[in-house]
């Protein structure tokens, strides 16, 4: 990119980072010899630094307590590598038989997670996650799941507070950034549209994106809010690009299983399937399509892969380099599985 805050801040992030809820226990309960290979394997194929994107949400803090547990056994130093850390999940003790905060999705967790999004709440988290990498500080901090946060609200009274919470947690955050803490402040969330809100609030200096700006689904009011963005400097990460897993053939679309029982449901099956034979036609794996897809949109620097396989680590970061024909994406667009005004490739 051309242009970028984080540039500017001295914070050169490579085209792959490294999502971190699989050393969470996201779904599958990782041994720990696998989650070191994992982390020796991103520090090793990435370019430098290695960019670890976590949260407290992630296992209740597992996720940063491996990192940093990770990064002091393999003697990484900390100027090797930059960390996001999503802040507003704070570990406490697990009193139940499975955590609260996400039944059924953390496995084998030994504590809990409240959500604090506060003024005293967000610096609460900063300093337990601070304590949980255990010497590695985050450069990188945001508000984690703002859009989760104000959707708990049962009226719009109550979403006002909501929203002060928010802009109070960042008023914490610009003072760490004043005092020279961290480096830069961000915003991670699934509803882009939330981003948009506390943009009009908030100076970025980079946003993450989840599941909103996809091969599958790239709304052109997004694209004009990610040119907004890139004109003001924000550097922008994409994650989620994968819809959970699903364009790779899984069975989880956004986090949720779902069938073909639907029209909606029915409608995402049909799309899927036509984009694996048109991926089949010109020998282009799915991965990297979506990859190379979701890197091109408007201010992206990063995507945001994750994997609980050590060796797919590599594989991922040559995701953005494939070399995919003009072609391929002729025919999706002739098709109508993207946008025939999609411009960017």
């Amino acid at each position: 990119m051309a242009h970028n805050k984080l540039a500017a801040m001295g914070l050169h992030l490579p085209k792959v980072i490294f999502g971190t809820s699989g050393l969470g226990n996201l779904f599958t309960a990782l041994d720990d010899e696998i989650k070191l290979q994992i982390v020796q394997e991103s520090v090793t194929q990435s370019a430098v630094p290695a960019v670890f994107d976590s949260a407290g949400k992630y296992g209740a803090g597992l996720a940063l307590e491996t990192i940093g547990r990770c990064l002091r056994t393999l003697q990484v130093p900390q100027q090797a590598v930059v960390i996001s850390n999503k802040l507003g999940w704070y570990r406490v003790p697990l009193t139940t038989p499975e955590p609260s905060f996400e039944p059924g999705v953390w496995k084998n967790l030994q504590y809990d997670a409240v959500q604090k999004i506060s003024y005293t709440g967000i610096i609460e988290c900063y300093e337990q996650g601070n304590e949980l990498l255990g010497g590695y500080n985050p450069q990188m901090v945001s508000v984690h799941d703002p859009d989760e946060y104000l959707a708990t609200a049962a009226n719009a009274t109550e979403e006002k507070k909501l929203y002060q919470d928010i802009l109070d947690a960042y008023k914490a955050l610009s003072e760490l950034k004043a005092a020279g803490k961290v480096q830069a402040i961000g915003v991670g969330a699934k509803n882009w549209r939330i981003i948009q809100k506390i943009a009009a609030d908030v100076e970025f200096d980079w946003v993450m994106i989840a599941n909103s700006m996809t091969i599958h689904y790239h709304p052109a009011e997004l694209l004009a809010f990610m040119e907004e963005l890139k004109n003001k400097g924000v550097y922008i990460i994409n994650s989620a690009i994968f819809h959970a897993g699903f364009l790779m053939g899984g069975t989880h679309y956004d986090y949720k299983l779902i069938h073909p029982d639907t029209e909606e449901n029915k409608a995402i099956f049909a799309w899927r399937e036509q984009f694996f034979e048109i991926c089949n036609q010109f020998k282009v794996k799915p991965a990297e399509a979506c990859a190379r897809f979701s890197l091109s949109a408007p201010g992206v620097g990063s995507l945001a892969l994750n994997t609980t396989n050590p060796a797919r680590v590599k594989q991922n970061v040559d995701l953005v380099n494939a070399g995919i024909p003009a072609a391929f994406w002729q025919t999706l667009r002739s098709k109508g599985l993207i946008s025939a005004a999609y411009t960017c490739l």
